[in-house]
């Protein structure tokens, strides 16, 4: 019986592979590398963004398109971003797992790492003389795997394991030959919910990013 089941899934996954042979250009992989700069902005009157944050994103993207121009786009990235905050009436927090008292007009810088796995409605226009356009916007998941305050102590104490954000921008592609491309865009991507979590600071911190996507589509 197991024979029978083990036969059945490969012929199926056979099939499936043909299927997308034959389709080829359905489904596009790309190897991305995105700088960034990046900062933090609080809707507490006694927080302050406090300068930006210089980071990278890289990993797999994947475009699977469901009509000639039209895509629908997901990968997973690892996000190095991050910002600082100044607080102006001072506060208690943990840094390095120690209770830690900041001065008043004193700044915490955040270093945050994260897993982002994006979602997002791609439309591209038609190869004229080796280069397209294109553009996207979608949501991301994103789930913190390190954070500190750039000394080596770690916030996680004082930072959500997720947040969500929205992102949109557009780009273009260039013909190396066949399905290969090398793509150059620009996105902006935004929080949607606060990535803090200090219980003497009623606000919504949000993560903002300018991201300047550098890919190999294959």
């Amino acid at each position: 019986m197991r024979k029978l089941l083990f036969a059945a899934l490969f012929i199926l996954i056979t099939n499936a592979i043909c299927a997308q042979t034959q389709r080829e250009s359905d489904l596009r992989f790309a190897f991305a590398l995105s700088p960034q700069i990046s900062w933090l902005k609080s809707d507490h009157a006694d927080v302050d963004g406090n300068g930006s944050s210089f980071g990278y994103n890289f990993g797999v993207v994947m475009d699977k398109f469901f009509a000639p121009n039209y895509a629908i786009s997901t990968g997973l990235t690892i996000n190095t971003t991050g910002g600082t905050l100044k607080y102006i009436e001072g506060g208690d927090f943990t840094i390095g797992g120690k209770p830690t008292e900041l001065e008043p007009g004193e700044s915490l810088e955040y270093r945050l790492k994260y897993l982002e796995i994006p979602l997002s409605l791609k439309l591209q226009t038609n190869d004229q003389q080796r280069t397209s356009f294109y553009g996207v916007f979608g949501l991301s998941a994103n789930i913190n795997v390190k954070t500190n305050d750039g000394s080596g102590n770690s916030l996680s104490n004082e930072v959500r394991d997720l947040f969500g954000s929205y992102h949109f921008g557009g780009g273009m592609q260039y013909s190396l030959g066949g399905n290969s491309y090398l793509s150059f865009g620009m996105h902006y991507n935004q929080g949607f919910n606060d990535i803090t979590k200090n219980k003497d600071f009623d606000d919504k911190t949000v993560l903002n990013r300018l991201v300047f996507q550098l890919a190999l589509i294959f």
